[in-house]
């Protein structure tokens, strides 16, 4: 369930009635999209509306007749389906800047310079989304945003996603408690525990996350730790 502040309404016309449930906008265009979504999860009454702004709810004749059904749940999957989702201009506003707030931060954690290897700052990505005049359609998944933003976005800079190695050696003092996070943080490839109690690893991670991942590094061992970047 969602808060019901959170809402907004899902609207099916059918057999001459209005019927409306309120839903987080969010899962909502996923399931439209086809994503797999427990609509449990993204309604915030279970019940069915003639109209939800004023809680009148559907009579039960109604949707029998209109769905063969007077199960709420399912009700509420087919009004999602194939019906409109209700935004007004500001939550429309905000859930396309939200999700370009999204497409940005992925791409700066995932994509690199090829020519210098290093990342693009967040500002630079989003400087090349407006000069290329990306388009944020909140009825696509953030996926297909990112692969579109890219396509878009390579003609004006010089981007691709990348993942690279980095090999890390840790002094013995901050080996046990620093090997969970550094592990954690990418893919482990290769490890090493040494006599004295020192470690070494080979850990893979998206190229624009190298700055994150070296200040991981130095909060775990206080700057001690040695770092490469694995060139292949």
């Amino acid at each position: 369930m969602v808060r019901l502040d959170d809402a907004v309404p899902a609207r099916l016309k059918t057999h001459g009635t209005t019927f409306e449930v309120l839903v987080d906008p969010d899962g909502a265009l996923a399931l439209k999209r086809g994503e797999a979504v427990n609509v449990e999860d993204i309604l915030a009454v279970e019940d069915v509306f003639e109209n939800a702004s004023r809680g009148d709810r559907s009579p039960e004749d109604d949707l029998q007749k209109a769905f063969g059904t007077t199960d709420a749940l399912a009700i509420a999957g087919i009004i999602i389906k194939k019906g409109e989702i209700s935004l007004t201009a500001e939550q429309r506003k905000q859930f396309i800047e939200n999700k370009r707030r999204q497409v940005i931060e992925i791409i700066a954690r995932n994509a690199i310079n090829p020519q210098t290897k290093t990342p693009h700052p967040p500002a630079r990505i989003e400087q090349a989304m407006s000069e290329a005049r990306v388009n944020i359609d909140p009825t696509k998944s953030t996926d297909d945003l990112v692969k579109i933003t890219m396509k878009a976005i390579r003609p004006l800079i010089p981007i691709r996603f990348e993942e690279v190695e980095v090999a890390v050696k840790v002094p013995a003092t901050y080996a046990p408690k620093a090997y969970g996070e550094i592990a954690a943080f990418g893919k482990l490839n290769r490890e090493a525990w040494q006599n004295n109690g020192s470690w070494i690893g080979v850990v893979q991670i998206p190229a624009g996350m190298q700055t994150d991942f070296y200040a991981l590094i130095n909060r775990l061992t206080k700057g001690e730790a040695e770092t490469k970047l694995l060139k292949h």
